[in-house]
């Protein structure tokens, strides 16, 4: 439901949320501190700068900042950016939902669920605790991974 790209998206906001001193931030910054490439990352923010999350600034000291404060940057906003509306699969369109299908109902209860689900959700929020270890045995997504730890990591890569 959640892609990776939506996924890299709310990492690179939280990112840059967390260096609001530094400037802008640069896709290839960005990168390198989430240990992603910086042409996805690129590709990445262009999306959010497009839905007014983050705003830009071109040129070789350019680079992305928050184009919202984080308390107004909704999970909605940033699936919908990164992955376009929330839709649900309805036999009709247009209908009385009293009068129409389970499945149609169902859907629709689906879609309001959701919705109501990430519109909740808050970019300040997730700052709050920006990641946790593990979950039965799987990695947080969201974590941002300390700059030292990634070299560290490539480094052993290099040896094996």
């Amino acid at each position: 439901m959640i892609t990776k790209t939506t996924i890299s998206a709310i990492r690179a906001l939280m990112f840059v949320a967390q260096h609001p001193d530094e400037g802008f931030l640069s896709p290839r910054r960005i990168g390198d501190a989430l240990g992603e490439s910086p042409t996805y990352l690129a590709k990445v923010t262009r999306s959010l700068v497009k839905a007014g999350i983050l705003r830009a600034e071109r040129g070789v000291k350019g680079g992305v900042w928050l184009g919202r404060p984080p308390d107004q940057i909704t999970l909605l906003a940033v699936v919908e950016a990164c992955q376009g509306a929330i839709l649900a699969d309805y036999c009709q369109d247009g209908c009385d939902i009293r009068t129409v299908c389970a499945y149609h109902r169902a859907a629709l209860e689906l879609r309001t669920a959701i919705v109501d689900v990430l519109s909740s959700w808050t970019l300040t929020q997730l700052l709050r605790a920006p990641h946790g270890t593990h979950i039965r045995g799987i990695p947080c997504l969201i974590r941002i991974v300390d700059p030292a730890e990634l070299a560290a990591s490539a480094a052993r890569s290099r040896r094996k």
